[in-house]
């Protein structure tokens, strides 16, 4: 692999990592924080990943959709912040994407699987990192079920995982419930988060 040299980003800017279990909400919640001003404004990562487009979905919008030997050249070459393969399908952050946008003074949004969490927190040692709960893992079953974009081994694997994702909050700087149909409450406590850890360390500078 290709060594990578740290770059600092400008005071103040923040990596924000927003992580949580298959089905608790990541996306929506993510979609209501875009809604939300922030100045200068933030920077929302395009994740790259291996897994087959769905119908909705576009490609550099909701993900970078990559073969998987185009992926793994990537990361090889240090070109991802981290990587993980995840429910047999590979996801990672673009390394670029996100030292422009803290060099720039914006706060980077991440949105990250369990495993690509802890990576970044290695690496990134001053990333704040959220993880979102459901209210209970029946109902975090039920969206699962509902979404109906998975097939019934893929939902099979995801219900598995669940359980042991949501045992890995400790890890977490920040734990936000996400309850069914308040998306818009949730997204005003993370941004909230946010703002607190940029006037409590209003001159750090985050290397990635």
């Amino acid at each position: 692999m290709t060594p990578t040299r740290a770059v600092a980003g400008a005071p103040g800017a923040l990596l924000v990592i927003v992580s949580g279990p298959s089905g608790v909400g990541k996306d929506t919640v993510i979609n209501a924080l875009r809604a939300i001003p922030a100045d200068p404004p933030r920077h929302f990562v395009v994740t790259c990943t291996t897994r087959p487009r769905r119908a909705y979905e576009v490609d550099g919008i909701h993900y970078h959709f990559l073969s998987r030997g185009a992926f793994l050249e990537r990361h090889a070459a240090g070109e991802l912040l981290e990587a993980n393969e995840v429910h047999g399908h590979w996801y990672g952050s673009p390394r670029d994407e996100v030292r422009q946008a803290l060099t720039a003074g914006r706060d980077v949004i991440l949105k990250i699987d369990v495993q690509g969490a802890a990576v970044v927190k290695q690496t990134v040692s001053n990333a704040l990192l959220v993880f979102l709960v459901p209210p209970s893992l029946e109902d975090l079953f039920s969206r699962l079920q509902s979404r109906a974009t998975e097939s019934a081994d893929e939902l099979d694997v995801r219900q598995r995982n669940a359980a042991l994702e949501l045992a890995r909050q400790k890890d977490y700087d920040h734990v936000v419930l996400n309850e069914t149909g308040e998306v818009e409450r949730t997204a005003a406590r993370v941004d909230a988060i946010i703002q607190a850890e940029k006037a409590a360390h209003p001159a750090r500078r985050t290397r990635v």
